[in-house]
């Protein structure tokens, strides 16, 4: 067995369902709200469906590319053109399709990383939980950086030591952040940028809330996007993810894609000819349709700019809530242990959260989860207002305690 594996800490689901098992059972007259896990539940694009159906037809019936369908490629292609304002980048050499950004990130560390003592990955904390698995079981240890709230819930890069950045293979960064929704600015991608030349290390940017925002005229920066504006316009480093998963509210798909560094993608090729991540071609089919529209993704981000407007005014007095800059996540402090406020407010309420702390882990001194809770936005809109009245009342009694 795989001795990598006994490093791998419980999924933060797991978790919470282990605390929950605690916490009795809600009042029968209440029904349970879900807000603790970050899947949409927008409909999917009939489009997209369409798509797929008439696809089914012909599409089982060969192997798929592991490189992808050149059309998907060139949609996508199309889409980072128009989306972030560069020039189309090579669809042959700089782009794949992968099958979601979590089976990409993981794959991608077990290519870039070479494993050995010493080896670090550097990591946001919180963090999606990809990065540390997919850093330690491709032999590297985690390192991480503290999201601080003084900087929007950004990163001190000079804090991190140069010995850590000397031993450093792969940063991943991700923007617009999960969980506080927070952007990098394009100053933060000129540090980033500039650290990664100095000690070599490639830079994986998830990228997979960037089209949740609520400003149509004012949409997140994204790695390429920086890049290109700096300068770096072979991309060297710098590889980015992204999905139709929150975009197009079709996580059940599995799909999205990876851009960047054509050099580095040469070498993800190979090991993905090896790893067995080919997309099929309904799921091609279905993808290409996404990519090539932008309507459904204006109304996505109508339904969202809606229940944040409903939400927030309710939980502020009570939690101190405020819109992010992007994703469908709120980040709010809470008046007790977070662990203690999810467990007793499932009891008393029916509404799930995640506590901040599962999402992160204690480094320099502190774990920068801890008192907060993450709660996604991904209910229907009256499930939303619903779930925030009874949190806030919850908080009002806890606080009155």
């Amino acid at each position: 067995m795989n001795p990598r594996l006994s490093t791998l800490h419980p999924y933060p689901f797991e978790k919470l369902r282990r605390l929950l098992a605690q916490a009795g059972t809600p009042p029968a007259d209440l029904s349970p709200i879900n807000l603790s896990i970050g899947e949409p539940k927008h409909a999917a694009p009939p489009l997209v469906v369409q798509a797929m159906q008439d696809a089914a037809a012909t599409g089982l019936s060969a192997y798929p590319p592991t490189k992808g369908d050149p059309v998907l490629r060139a949609a996508i292609a199309g889409w980072i053109a128009r989306r972030y304002g560069v020039p189309q980048p090579d669809a042959d050499t700089q782009v794949l399709p992968v099958l979601g950004s979590r089976e990409a990130l993981f794959a991608f560390a077990q290519t870039i990383i070479e494993p050995g003592a010493g080896a670090l990955a550097v990591c946001p904390n919180p963090f999606y939980q990809i990065y540390e698995g997919a850093a330690l079981l491709a032999g590297a240890q985690p390192y991480f950086i503290n999201a601080q709230a003084e900087l929007n819930f950004g990163y001190d890069w000079a804090a991190v030591p140069p010995d850590v950045w000397r031993r450093t293979q792969l940063l991943f960064v991700c923007s617009p952040g999960n969980p506080a929704g927070n952007v990098m600015s394009l100053d933060d991608w000129k540090t980033v940028f500039a650290l990664s030349d100095e000690y070599g290390f490639v830079i994986a940017s998830d990228e997979c809330y960037s089209e949740i925002y609520f400003d149509e005229a004012d949409k997140p920066l994204g790695g390429l996007q920086a890049a290109h504006m700096l300068g770096r316009t072979d991309y060297r480093r710098l590889v980015c993810f992204s999905s139709l998963s929150k975009r197009s509210n079709v996580p059940g798909l599995r799909s999205g894609f990876v851009a960047g560094d054509a050099a580095i993608m040469e070498k993800f090729l190979l090991y993905r000819t090896y790893h067995g991540s080919a997309m099929s071609p309904v799921v091609t089919q279905a993808s290409i349709a996404a990519w090539n529209d932008e309507a459904h993704v204006a109304e996505n981000r109508r339904l969202y700019r809606e229940k944040f407007a409903a939400v927030v005014p309710i939980l502020a007095p009570a939690l101190g809530a405020d819109w992010p800059d992007a994703s469908f996540y709120l980040w709010v402090r809470t008046p007790c242990e977070d662990t203690r406020f999810v467990r007793d407010l499932y009891g008393a309420t029916g509404v799930t959260a995640l506590p901040g702390s599962f999402l992160a882990r204690d480094a320099q001194g502190v774990n920068p989860g801890a008192d907060r809770i993450r709660i996604a936005l991904v209910a229907p809109l009256q499930h939303c207002i619903e779930a925030a009245e009874r949190i806030a009342g919850f908080a009002g009694r806890y606080a009155a305690r």
